[in-house]
């Protein structure tokens, strides 16, 4: 875990930032990360890294744009060192995936440096940091397909009717209602205005006002999240159509949409069928960006082993992977992947 002196800093380092840059991945982990900090301090700007594991020096102009004192990149997954090397102020780097033990110029916070086993979602650890805002970090860790520990029972204990006792991550994601905070978190970070939604979700203060709808801004972001889920409930319909549920593998493509849903039909699809491996991918042009799921074997390697010599890239945990190919290479990486999962 990542020592408390060590999350003492992070919290030092925001109170003393009078305009902080956030940078923050684009899932429900990374938007809660970016809550969790933002809403301890209410000030800076936030800008979400989509499409993208890596930060690079794409986003140079942010910081142009902005002229921050500190910036923070949360739950990206990669952070290049050109663009740590362009910018000249500090940056605080929070992360759980693989760490980037290589890096020079940044503060950088991961429990895997202190523990390969211990890879707790980054907004677990924003909010050790800060202490506030618990149904933020419940709805990213939940979402991140993660549930506390019998030490953090506390987490729990908070919400009892929204989070009651469950088995597993996916009783949690697909049958209770801190999974619908999960559904709204990810989706109002799909189409051109996801970042008007995430300025009006700073300004909620409870799951009950979100949930029940009991203000303008909760009505606004609820009403954003069912246009988009009525998107997402009609490709799972098609999705599931198409399920073979004879073979080890369950591989679904789609057409591009305004929206990728790639990482949601894959998690929704597990918690279905928690035997099968799960690859999902949206085809865009001449690639396909996917989303890779196995509760039961280890896909990061297969997808690292499987990935060389091809055009594409692809990484992410044990469990749970994303992958970006081309087209003309999508066969064999299929195939390579079957063969590396065995």
């Amino acid at each position: 875990m990542i020592p408390k002196e060590e999350l003492k800093k992070v919290k030092d380092y925001l109170e003393k930032s009078e305009n902080p840059l956030f940078f923050f991945d684009d899932d429900p982990d990374g938007l809660s990360s970016f809550l969790l900090l933002w809403k301890h301090i209410q000030k800076g700007h936030g800008v979400l890294v989509k499409g993208n594991p890596r930060l690079g020096e794409e986003y140079l102009r942010k910081v142009e744009e902005y002229h921050p004192d500190k910036i923070f990149v949360v739950d990206k997954p990669s952070l290049s060192q050109e663009f740590i090397d362009k910018v000249n102020v500090p940056i605080i780097y929070i992360d759980h995936h693989p760490p980037n033990k290589d890096l020079k110029g940044v503060h950088y916070f991961n429990p895997l440096l202190y523990d390969e086993k211990d890879n707790r979602p980054t907004c677990y650890w924003c909010y050790k940091a800060v202490e506030e805002n618990k149904w933020i970090a419940m709805t990213g860790i939940v979402g991140d397909w993660f549930l506390p520990e019998k030490t953090d029972d506390d987490f729990k204990k908070a919400y009892p009717k929204l989070l009651p006792k469950v088995k597993d991550p996916g009783e949690a994601r697909f049958k209770t209602e801190f999974g619908k905070l999960v559904k709204i978190f990810s989706f109002i970070l799909k189409g051109s205005d996801s970042m008007r939604c995430i300025r009006v979700l700073t300004r909620i203060n409870s799951p009950e006002e979100l949930l029940n709808q009991t203000t303008k801004e909760a009505k606004f972001i609820y009403s954003y999240y069912e246009k988009i889920n009525k998107r997402y409930e009609q490709i799972l319909e098609k999705a599931e159509e198409k399920i073979n549920t004879d073979d080890d593998f369950i591989v679904y493509t789609y057409p591009s949409q305004k929206d990728s849903f790639t990482g949601m039909l894959s998690e929704e699809l597990t918690y279905k069928y928690p035997n099968k491996t799960i690859i999902v991918g949206r085809v865009k042009e001449t690639r396909v960006m996917l989303s890779l799921r196995s509760q039961n074997k280890d896909i990061r390697s297969a997808v690292e082993k499987a990935i060389v010599g091809l055009d594409g890239y692809g990484g992410g945990h044990e469990h749970a992977c994303g992958s970006n190919i081309s087209k003309k290479d999508f066969p064999r990486y299929i195939e390579r992947i079957k063969k590396y999962m065995k």
